[in-house]
């Protein structure tokens, strides 16, 4: 499983470029999309098509070639393979065959638009990928995840992203969201600010609404009830485990013994070791 560019062609790492020179064939999910890569590289090997519409019966015929000792690649047209891209199927079907399947590293357009959102209040994150397309399951499905502890990553078509937009600011007005358009291409654009500004700040050009959109939806902050003050046995062991263990692992450990709210142990945290590093 070959990540290969979301974008820029000099993202390519070496390995994935090495083991794309050794294979016998590349399998793809778009044959014109991946021999353009191919290209870039200077390579020529044979391309079979496996995307969403045939992945059980190639998959079925990758593994009859796996068998007969050939070494087959497998890319989808950019990014990790089988993150909201075909391959999972296919990695399954090769495991269950009794066969070996080895991760070529790369390109994520969900990490690196998270390595730019600076959320740095977020407990880890999830990845969403696209939110169902008709209106009232999209609702429900982004009202259910607006106003957690981690960030939410998004995946947006254009001829959608305004109605995204606007869900957004309708839902969770103060909420930062960041919006990543483009990542790695000519046009690459990375804005981040409250959700209720955003319909004004896409509107205000029309080339905002085209391209490939990723959407980091930042965690929001702790309420009010959380943001009380600790138990002080909480903050006791909150602060002996700070000394020993890094930041996000006390607090979780912190969590589980005290019963504290998380959000709460978490601001209580930095400020403990802001205030360690001011000294």
């Amino acid at each position: 499983m070959v990540a290969t560019p979301i974008g820029n062609l000099a993202d390519i790492s070496f390995r994935a470029a090495h083991v794309l020179a050794l294979v016998d064939a590349v399998a793809c999910e778009d044959t014109r999309v991946s021999g353009g890569l191919l290209r870039h590289l200077g390579l020529h090997k044979p391309l079979i098509a496996l995307h969403q519409h045939n992945e059980h019966e190639a998959s079925a015929a990758l593994i009859a070639r796996l068998q007969a000792g050939e070494r087959i690649a497998y890319v989808s047209d950019a990014g990790t393979p089988a993150v909201s891209d075909p391959g999972a199927v296919l990695v399954a079907a090769v495991a269950a065959a009794g066969l070996r399947v080895l991760p070529i590293p790369g390109a994520s357009s969900a990490v690196t638009a998270l390595s730019v959102a600076g959320d740095a209040q977020a407990q880890g994150f999830d990845f969403i990928g696209f939110l169902p397309a008709k209106a009232a399951e999209r609702r429900g499905a982004l009202q259910a995840l607006v106003g957690a502890a981690r960030s939410q990553i998004f995946f947006e078509a254009p001829h959608r992203i305004a109605a995204l937009i606007e869900l957004l600011a309708e839902l969770c007005p103060a909420q930062r969201v960041t919006v990543c358009r483009e990542l790695t291409k000519q046009f690459e654009t990375v804005h981040s600010a409250p959700a209720a500004e955003l319909p004004a700040w896409l509107a205000a050009d029309a080339q905002r609404e085209r391209g490939e959109f990723v959407l980091v939806l930042h965690a929001a902050a702790p309420s009010a009830a959380e943001a009380s003050e600790l138990p002080p046995e909480a903050e006791r062991t909150l602060a002996v485990l700070l000394r020993e263990l890094p930041l996000k692992q006390a607090v979780a450990l912190a969590a589980e013994l005290s019963g504290a709210p998380r959000n709460s142990l978490y601001q209580r945290a930095l400020a403990l070791k802001n205030a360690a590093d001011g000294e």
